[in-house]
């Protein structure tokens, strides 16, 4: 667990560090630790109750103070949500922003340019990491639905109680390709059931 002399690396304030981080990590999961923390600095005008930004290893909190800075309003993103995070630097600051894979945006303005370049790396990390496991879920779903009358590695030893309907070797061989072309399958799986089912024949 980060102390708070870790959090305030590229000169946070310590006090909204020290109000915002025991806040967010009661707000965390098991096995969520908070990995960085950026705090707006508004360069017009004082700012007693600077909106933050918290980075975990599972998701993205932007966090906005109400009430004169008495509650705080937390907004999360799981990163396997999180389809973008841009960052767009200013004369003064950085505007950060962050897109859903459902289309959703957020928008989080003057955060200082080396919190944001900050930020900005480890949520790109994050996005790499999650956007495989998106793709492996999505093969996973797609598996789902076409796999109706294919299963591959089915166990031998499943008592067979009633005969089910020969499929026509042919219309195996289609659905196969089918899943071969939605990529599905893969090459050599393709290869290793039509070989099988050509044996058949």
């Amino acid at each position: 667990m980060l102390s708070i002399k870790e959090l305030v690396t590229e000169e946070q304030d310590p006090k909204v560090i020290e109000k915002v981080l025991p806040k967010v990590q009661e707000y965390c999961t098991s096995n969520e630790e908070v990995q960085y923390i950026a705090v707006q600095k508004k360069t017009i005008g004082v700012n007693f109750s600077p909106d933050c930004i918290a980075l975990t290893n599972k998701r993205i909190i932007l966090i906005r103070p109400k009430s004169f800075g008495l509650s705080l309003d937390f907004k999360d993103f799981s990163w396997l949500n999180v389809a973008d995070v841009h960052m767009k630097e200013g004369v003064f600051g950085a505007t950060i922003t962050i897109r859903t894979t459902s289309g959703q945006t957020d928008i989080m303005e003057d955060i200082p340019k080396a919190q944001a370049r900050r930020l900005y790396r480890f949520a790109q990390e994050m996005e790499e990491t999650k956007k495989e496991e998106r793709r492996q879920r999505d093969l996973e779903d797609k598996r789902a639905i076409a796999g109706g009358g294919i299963t591959i590695n089915t166990p031998s030893h499943q008592p067979q109680a009633t005969a089910a309907p020969v499929e026509d070797p042919m219309e195996k061989l289609s659905k196969l390709k089918s899943m071969l072309d939605m990529g599905i399958l893969t090459q050599a799986e393709f290869d290793a059931k039509k070989a099988d089912i050509l044996s058949k024949m």
